[in-house]
């Protein structure tokens, strides 16, 4: 019998389309699926598909190449279906749909527990997190926390374990999703996930590169399908995730306990001590992703159960880039043309960022960028962590900027 091959696919299963709050109006899926591209995304969730506007949009804009399996017919993005709900307890909830039809029974069911579903593209629904699985798995959907340890709106919030969460139904929870200031090392040290399938998505709501495929997974499937996704998930048949790529925890913007007005960072007992108020400016202090991990952890140090893939440290390209041409700006015109330069090379950002060697960098960008963009490859620059809604940035530590070239060098490239 012949075995199935394999392939790999990088997937974002969780974005906001223009009609969520606070998301920028080009998220559309023209502009989403062009900005996939050139991230090196194969997979893109819809993201709030019971939103009547944006379901709309994906009948008419992308076409169903196979029963919950869309694509843009002109950048050849796919698109899964998914939507983030909120529940009565303000937990954020991923769930990944099979069709549309399953789409319009299940809005239909939640619409009878929202006080106005179509208010906003991430539906607020008055119901815990058990009766959104139950409404879920009757439809054949697949659901789990979103961001499970920032401190707003997430599972570990508002509770000290998944079942306290989930109740009954914690069983047939299959994934988490890290959220942006938290690593699979960090959730690890927590026993409970031992067996839970966990995604890095980026909840963009931006379509541009630096926030779009922020974080993503690399999955191991037969085909690109919806069908294969929920199978990776579930970890059945060979189908897998491969890698969890995704930021740096440290650059996250809750990662540190910090005050959510002034950023000045406490340990936390120095925060407790204060009674979560800022000794600076009198704001609330909020607890940050470390220091609620240290709080939930069963042990001292991650243990990664054998399914679990590696996590790869990244940040966003035109950041790095910006760092090593001195630049405060990462949309700078001197940043934004060395990175579509790279990208037009290279064919997109993740290639760029994570599998381009460093000596074909070099002959592209010059040895100061391709010497940066190798020391974050490494982990040798320097992170100064983001706490109280502040992301965390990068710098050049000391002892690197001495051995790096005062200024980019030009290449024959630059001289047409």
């Amino acid at each position: 019998m012949r075995l199935p091959e394999f392939q790999t696919y990088p997937a974002d299963l969780h974005i906001h389309s223009k009609y969520s709050g606070a998301t920028s109006t080009r998220m559309v899926l023209d502009t989403i699926a062009q900005q996939a591209k050139l991230k090196g995304l194969a997979f893109v969730g819809t993201g709030d598909v019971f939103h009547p506007r944006w379901f709309e949009n994906i009948k008419t804009e992308l076409e169903e190449i196979e029963e919950g399996t869309f694509e843009h017919p002109r950048y050849h993005i796919k698109f899964v279906l998914t939507v983030e709900v909120e529940d009565k307890h303000r937990v954020h909830h991923l769930i990944l749909l099979p069709c549309l039809s399953t789409v319009e029974s299940v809005r239909e069911e939640f619409a009878k527990r929202s006080n106005d579903i179509d208010a906003d593209g991430r539906a607020r629904v008055e119901l815990d997190a058990p009766g959104i699985v139950d409404i879920a798995l009757a439809h054949d959907c697949l659901v789990g926390p979103s961001h499970a340890f920032t401190p707003w709106t997430s599972m570990y919030k508002e509770f000290d374990s998944m079942r306290a969460c989930y109740g009954d139904r914690v069983n047939d929870v299959k994934f988490l999703e890290l959220g942006l200031s938290a690593d699979t090392s960090m959730a690890d040290q927590i026993a409970e996930l031992g067996d839970v399938t966990f995604l890095a998505n980026s909840d963009a709501h931006s379509p541009w590169p630096d926030k779009l495929g922020r974080e993503f997974n690399r999955f191991e499937l037969v085909e690109p399908t919806y069908a294969e996704i929920i199978k990776a998930i579930k970890r059945e048949n060979g189908r897998h995730i491969v890698l969890n790529v995704g930021f740096d925890p440290r650059l996250g913007k809750y990662h540190m306990t910090a005050c959510s007005r002034c950023y000045k960072q406490f340990t936390f007992e120095q925060a407790k001590a204060s009674r979560w108020r800022c000794d600076k400016c009198g704001g609330w202090v909020k607890k940050g992703v470390w220091d609620r991990v240290n709080e939930l952890a069963d042990y001292p140090e991650p243990r990664h159960p054998p399914h679990r893939p590696n996590y790869l440290r990244i940040a966003p390209l035109a950041e790095v880039i910006a760092l090593a041409l001195g630049e405060k700006n990462a949309h700078a015109p001197e940043v934004q043309s060395m990175w579509e330069k790279l990208v037009a090379r290279f064919g997109n950002e993740i290639e760029v960022l994570i599998d381009v060697p460093p000596e074909e960098l070099a002959n592209a960008a010059g040895t100061k960028v391709a010497a940066v963009i190798k020391a974050f490859r490494a982990g040798e620059l320097k992170v100064v962590p983001g706490g109280g809604g502040r992301y965390g940035h990068l710098e050049i530590p000391l002892e690197l900027a001495t051995t790096l070239p005062p200024k980019a060098q030009r290449t024959l490239a630059d001289f047409g």
